[in-house]
């Protein structure tokens, strides 16, 4: 029935377009930015191109007025479905379908909601993710949890889409525990220059690790965004830069993302580091259909050193995790052998292993570590190649690789702004010293830092550092000028840009202006912070400021002279710097006169 308000032609004009099945689906591809690879791909609808109700506003927003939201939405859920198994496209497929649609579903179908929503299309359990939109709060939580547990039990997964806008709060993060949190692309839009938005989304995922949640960046619409995103850590990515919302779903990623994934591989270590196929142990496997219970306490039995099971389904993929010391727990228990012994071996099993792909760089489970989600380390975790299972591996040794990486990165980048650290600074120092080209050595240090430092905490903190390295960055010329982070607030420039001291003070100038921005507005106020000293005085500290020392370095004049000398010189320079309350002080190199 239609509501009285409702145009007439409009009505006419929905009626005949889901009458006569015209809703379009398109899609839109998701990256998985740790493995190089497509995830999968949202589906989007569009009416007729030459109707009013073509764009999706228009279209849901006709629904709405007469009342047939959930019509719409399901029938948007079927075409989707039929085109994308029509393409022939591989990953998964995120339909999306508001929460009032998925708990009248649930009320009307129950345990048969799974069935329902995959209908005839052929398109298997676990390659199909609900995306729950809603901008009205859900009227019952606890039937959305049943539903979603219901969904689980088929293999269906769960996405919460627009996290910060609208009703998608922490309450229903922590409640359903989704598959995925799409993070509203409000939040990237720009963030390659916003230090406040970065930070904000390293503490959205602190809570995102902490629940065991993989994160997706919506919006991402330029290569520097995209490239933030990745140093982030966030996995899943989608947005216009990727590819645009298209009838079938685009094959493969595009050029430019593919360069970014290849770009600086050197800098992250990844050469080096390996993959997660360096910790691969060759151990059996199992099958439901082919063993029992028993089968397994005899396999403990029979190999002390093993510590897990996997257990396999037909094509050899991974459904579970049998841990030695869970089974060998409840088997010892009074009659479990008699009542379970000859069922099939997924009985005590653990249905959501951790698993890595044998592919996977080693620098991209640090998520893995920070989670609270620790199984690894007392299970152990399934290694797999295509898929398909290869081997295990031991939570010792995925802590032991990981900790191993993090030292031998940290010597050769910055941790918290992805800069070059000491030794690829020494190697540059070292060849333009080999060189003839003068060159400019600059030390870049932060005036009051320490006590922003105290008085507003070590997150805010590393938001000012951020914010230093930002800014020059985009000072320095990319094509001739080297940054450095010695750890802290120390940066350093190696600069041969020919205009190198009129960047430096424009960086000087733009990074004292927004530094202002990060102090609390009464702080801001009366032009600086209070706060006592080592000596227990209060006093008051002005705002934080960046001081530079520049040394002019002409290497023809330096035969001999080792970059130690160099740093030494410039760390006096710098002390200057620090003792004249300059903003920039330039000397020339002169190693002939100091040695006299």
């Amino acid at each position: 029935m239609f509501e009285v308000d409702a145009p007439l032609p409009l009505a006419t004009e929905f009626e005949r377009i889901v009458r006569e099945g015209q809703l379009q689906p398109h899609y839109q591809l998701i990256a998985d930015l740790f493995h190089g690879s497509i995830h999968g791909y949202e589906s989007l609808i569009r009416g007729p191109r030459n109707s009013p109700l073509h764009m999706p506003a228009g279209l849901f927003g006709a629904a709405r007025k007469l009342g047939r939201l959930i019509e719409l939405e399901l029938a948007c859920a079927k075409a989707g479905l039929h085109g994308f198994m029509q393409s022939g496209a591989q990953g998964k497929l995120l339909l999306n379908l508001s929460i009032n649609t998925v708990l009248a579903c649930w009320y009307r179908w129950g345990a048969d909601l799974p069935k329902r929503l995959l209908e005839d299309s052929g398109l298997p359990s676990d390659r199909l993710v609900i995306e729950l939109t809603e901008q009205d709060a859900a009227d019952d939580v606890d039937g959305l949890v049943q539903a979603r547990l219901c969904l689980r039990e088929h293999g269906i997964g769960l996405a919460l889409d627009d996290y910060g806008t609208g009703s998608t709060n922490l309450q229903l993060w922590v409640r359903l525990q989704p598959d995925l949190v799409k993070i509203d692309r409000h939040f990237f839009h720009g963030i390659s220059s916003s230090a406040s938005g970065q930070q904000l989304m390293r503490a959205l995922m602190s809570v995102a690790q902490a629940l065991g949640t993989p994160l997706l960046a919506e919006g991402i619409e330029t290569a520097a965004d995209l490239a933030t995103v990745r140093e982030l850590g966030i996995r899943y990515v989608q947005g216009w830069h990727l590819g645009l919302v298209e009838p079938r779903p685009q094959a493969e990623l595009p050029e430019p993302v593919l360069a970014l994934l290849r770009l600086d591989r050197s800098r992250r270590v990844q050469a080096e580091s390996g993959t997660v196929g360096t910790l691969l142990v060759e151990a059996m496997a199992v099958q439901p259909e082919h063993h029992t219970n028993d089968d397994i306490d005899k396999m403990f039995q029979d190999f002390p050193d093993l510590h897990s099971v996997a257990v396999l389904d037909r094509e050899h993929r991974p459904i579970g995790l049998i841990n030695r010391h869970t089974f060998s727990e409840k088997y010892a228990m009074r009659y479990t052998r008699d009542l379970f012994g000859r069922d099939p071996c997924a009985t005590f099993m653990s249905h959501r292993p951790v698993m890595l792909d044998a592919e996977t760089p080693i620098d991209r489970l640090a998520p893995v570590l920070a989670s609270e989600d620790q199984r690894y380390l007392r299970d152990g975790f399934i290694i797999t190649r295509e898929g398909r299972y290869a081997g295990l591996g031991t939570g010792e040794s995925l802590v032991r690789a990981v900790t191993e990486l993090r030292l031998e990165t940290a010597r050769y980048a910055n941790p918290l702004t992805a800069l070059p650290g000491n030794i690829p600074i020494k190697r540059q120092m070292q060849q333009l010293m080999a060189g003839s080209e003068e060159f400019i050595a600059c030390y870049g240090d932060l005036n009051h830092f320490k006590s922003f430092n105290d008085m507003y905490g070590y997150w805010r903190g590393d938001a000012v550092i951020q914010l230093c390295a930002e800014v020059i960055k985009r000072y320095c010329d990319a094509q001739q000028d080297f940054i450095g982070h010695v750890g802290g607030d120390d940066f350093v420039m190696l600069m041969r840009s020919g205009d190198w001291q009129a960047r430096l003070q424009e960086l000087v100038a733009q990074f004292n202006q927004r530094a202002i921005d990060l102090y609390d507005e009464h702080d801001r106020g009366r032009g600086g912070i209070e706060l006592q000293d080592r000596y227990g005085v209060t006093r008051f500290f002005p705002f934080v400021t960046l001081g530079v020392a520049a040394l002019v370095v002409q290497p023809q004049r330096c035969l001999g002279v080792e970059p130690q000398a160099i740093a030494a010189a410039i760390a006096e320079l710098k002390r200057r710097v620090k003792t004249e309350r300059a903003s920039l002080l330039v000397n020339d190199y002169a190693p002939l006169a100091k040695a006299g």
